[in-house]
């Protein structure tokens, strides 16, 4: 994400909401066709969001050389989520038809469906099925009190193309810019819903592109590792699940995935050791008396210092392993098993630990991996 503009005392409850994509198209676009039929210089247009809620926005007429079109433009306020699309300017070109219903195209920066396993069809514009529903919502009636039966509707994001780098879009086939989202119309700073669909949208494509091993994991420094461990996988295959292990294990089993690998460092290990799915570090604390069982019978010694480890990186440099690697064996094997427990025990897994400079410490598997 480029855009963070969160200091971290602030408290969470004080964080901003803001607005979808889908959200600001849709205002566009009815500022678009309000100029068409009821020319207005109003600046700003009310539109009624997906949760029932009538929001405000402010808006920009673009000048067109064409009586049937008009062109009408919203900057995206993201509220206090670290939005890459934040400040964005969000644009809706509208075209009168006597084709029946709304058209929708991809402008400049909207991404088009290339891969199957999303909510649209190959060639369509990204433009998501909430967005489209609550486009259409807004704008047939006006249509319709003017007596036309329908518009092309067009929607650009300036530099989307650019800031689709940023974002898991082209790796799931939208090529050519962002898609146009939201489901609420709102956005909550640091939405666990938004990436926990996006990490099932993931595991959605991947086995729609045929593949039957995926590899899980949690950020961008044990991908990079992931991809040379593994490198004749397609990058489909990498799925970054973050702290939401848990979602891309049962995605995995509910779309038929025959294995997966996670891929970790020592802090989200330790968690999945103590059976804790969702792995962010404001969430439940490692147990460290529980990750010492792992040592198997070692002395007394070293399960008391295990148990008195702060962090999992302090656990490594309490217990190195060239002098462990059975305690860190240990430790994978049930990670795994944990896993596969989680996953109703319908998907073999195997649990690899990395270091911080990517080499494999440990590797263990549970079921018939």
């Amino acid at each position: 994400m480029s855009v963070t503009r969160i200091r971290r005392s602030r408290n969470r409850a004080e964080l901003r909401k803001g607005y979808t994509t889908g959200a600001c198209a849709t205002a566009a676009a009815v500022a678009a066709v309000t100029q068409l039929l009821e020319p207005t210089k109003s600046t700003q247009i009310e539109i009624l969001l997906p949760i029932g809620q009538r929001v405000s926005f402010d808006v920009s007429h673009l000048p067109v050389n064409d009586d049937l079109t008009a062109v009408a433009s919203v900057i995206k306020d993201a509220g206090d989520d670290p939005d890459c699309t934040h400040g964005a300017e969000i644009i809706a070109k509208v075209t009168l038809t006597h084709s029946a219903g709304i058209h929708f195209f991809a402008g400049e920066g909207v991404a088009t469906v290339t891969l199957p396993g999303l909510e649209l069809n190959v060639g369509e514009p990204a433009i998501n099925p909430v967005p489209r529903q609550m486009i259409c919502s807004h704008l047939l009636p006006l249509l319709a009190e003017h007596d036309w039966d329908g518009a092309d509707v067009t929607i650009s994001i300036p530099g989307g193309e650019e800031l689709a780098k940023q974002t898991i879009g082209q790796r799931l086939g939208l090529i050519g810019g962002l898609s146009i989202l939201g489901t609420r119309g709102t956005v909550h700073p640091y939405s666990t819903s938004a990436y926990a669909a996006s990490v099932r949208q993931g595991v959605e494509v991947a086995k729609r592109q045929g593949l039957s091993q995926l590899i899980l994991t949690t950020g961008s420094r044990t991908e990079k590792q992931a991809m040379i461990l593994h490198p004749q996988l397609a990058d489909i295959a990498f799925i970054q699940v973050g702290d939401f292990m848990g979602v891309g294990l049962r995605a995995s089993v509910r779309k038929g995935i025959a294995r997966v690998e996670l891929v970790l460092m020592i802090g989200k290990l330790c968690k999945l050791v103590c059976g804790t799915m969702m792995t962010h570090v404001t969430g439940r604390a490692v147990d460290f008396a529980a990750i010492a069982h792992c040592l198997d019978g070692t002395d007394a010694e070293f399960t008391e210092k295990v148990s008195q480890a702060n962090t999992g990186r302090h656990l490594l440099s309490l217990l190195p392993v060239k002098l462990f690697p059975d305690f860190y064996q240990n430790l994978c094997l049930k990670a795994a098993q944990n896993c596969a427990a989680y996953s109703h025990h319908k998907l073999p897994v195997r649990v690899r630990l990395i270091d911080y400079d990517g080499a494999t410490l440990a590797l263990a598997n549970y079921g018939d991996i």
